[in-house]
């Protein structure tokens, strides 16, 4: 039994009842059961044309002749996605693991203890407050780097002077 067929059965099983029981002879056995079944489908599917499809075909024959979907052998354009729930750490950074090794993001202190979504594709993440929805920081992750600065400078930010 091929796929047409399965889908057949699915879909008409009242039609199947119907004809089962104007069989002139009735199953008294699962095999003699599975018989009549395996007959239907082969009429129904094979030698029975329907008026609904183009020609009057079966539903095999239009199954067969239609193309059927299957894995793109092109991988060039297949990109690493997935989505990471974490919390910043007391430090402000986020761990994520990267060609199998741990990976830091820094976010800031400021931050520590807020929960957040990591989206991420291949080396590009986005790191979101996950309450708020904001965006906290989109880094290109360095492969070379254990630890993926925030661009700014070591230390506490200055206080700006009043004029």
């Amino acid at each position: 039994m091929d796929l047409a067929d399965v889908h057949a059965l699915s879909v008409d099983g009242e039609q199947v009842k119907k004809w089962l029981r104007a069989q002139p002879r009735q199953p008294h056995t699962t095999t003699q059961l599975q018989a009549l079944i395996d007959a239907f489908t082969d009429e129904y599917n094979h030698r029975r044309p329907y008026r609904s499809l183009p020609q009057r075909a079966t539903p095999a024959t239009t199954y067969h002749a239609r193309p059927k979907a299957g894995p793109s052998t092109d991988r060039t354009s297949d990109t690493h996605d997935r989505v990471r729930h974490d919390t910043i750490s007391k430090t402000g950074s986020v761990t994520l693991r990267v060609a199998g090794r741990l990976r830091h993001i820094g976010i800031g202190r400021t931050y520590a203890g807020t929960y957040v979504l990591l989206l991420v594709q291949d080396l590009n993440v986005r790191v979101i407050n996950a309450a708020t929805g904001e965006l906290l920081r989109e880094p290109t992750i360095d492969p070379r780097r254990d630890y993926q600065p925030t661009g700014r400078p070591p230390g506490t930010t200055p206080k700006k002077q009043k004029a």
